[in-house]
């Protein structure tokens, strides 16, 4: 029996809904923390969940991913795709949604590059903010001598 499940990610706490045909077999609300994050691992490999699926909100997904990947098929999702699909919206509805969504193959996951080069954007992503930095210095140190 397939069983997946729904990740609604946030800054500060995950939304988890394990399910399969039979119905929600755990919803729990977690922390970000890497403790949590192995607790998740191990509450997946519990119920046997073979496939996750999270929205892709802001940067929050990206230690989730990391800690999820080696064990279990992963999906991204935009948030915007998820809002458009009927039902109501809360928390915990939203990883229920999602891990629905996930079990009836109605969503296809973003790409999401190897991690190589997701490191490479992060620090391609800071310097070009560096950069920004450096130039607003400038410019202000340039308008005080005028």
């Amino acid at each position: 029996m397939r069983t997946v499940c729904g990740l609604d990610v946030h800054k500060d706490s995950i939304f988890v809904c394990i399910l399969n045909e039979n119905g929600i077999l755990f919803q729990d609300k977690i922390g970000v923390l890497t403790p949590d994050l192995e607790r998740l691992v191990d509450v997946l490999h519990e119920h046997d969940a073979t496939e996750v699926c999270m929205e892709s909100t802001s940067i929050y997904w990206m230690p989730v991913w990391r800690i999820l990947e080696p064990y279990f098929s992963l999906k991204l999702v935009n948030p915007y795709f998820i809002k458009q699909l009927p039902g109501k919206k809360s928390d915990v509805k939203d990883a229920e949604w999602i891990a629905t969504c996930l079990l009836k193959d109605l969503i296809r996951g973003s790409y999401v590059p190897e991690d190589r080069i997701q490191q490479l954007r992060q620090y391609d992503r800071r310097i070009f903010d560096l950069n920004k930095d450096i130039v607003y210095k400038l410019t202000e140190d340039i308008r005080g001598y005028h």
